[in-house]
């Protein structure tokens, strides 16, 4: 091989430890300890997530089943924001 073909391989490998030392580098905390995942957005108490976990386990008769419909009406409503009060 070619020097200056090593020296662009060399190049690389050198670039792409610096950037994986980088990213290790930014997920530490000021004392180097790794960062704690973020906490969860719903407390683990919410009653719709138990009802969630519950049709979840029911797998495909869930499909059926009245209660996991009113679930994910929900949870949909939920998500985009919507109040179930107002209507439908």
């Amino acid at each position: 091989m070619e020097g200056s073909v090593l020296a662009r391989i060399a190049a690389i490998v050198f670039v792409a430890i610096a950037i994986t030392a980088a990213l290790v580098e930014m997920g530490r905390d000021e004392e180097g300890q790794a960062v704690p995942p973020a906490a969860p957005l719903l407390p683990e108490t919410d009653p719709l997530r138990a009802e969630q976990r519950r049709c979840q386990e029911l797998g495909e008769a869930a499909a059926s089943d009245p209660d996991c419909f009113a679930v994910w009406a929900e949870t949909r409503d939920r998500f985009l924001g919507r109040d179930r009060t107002g209507g439908e």
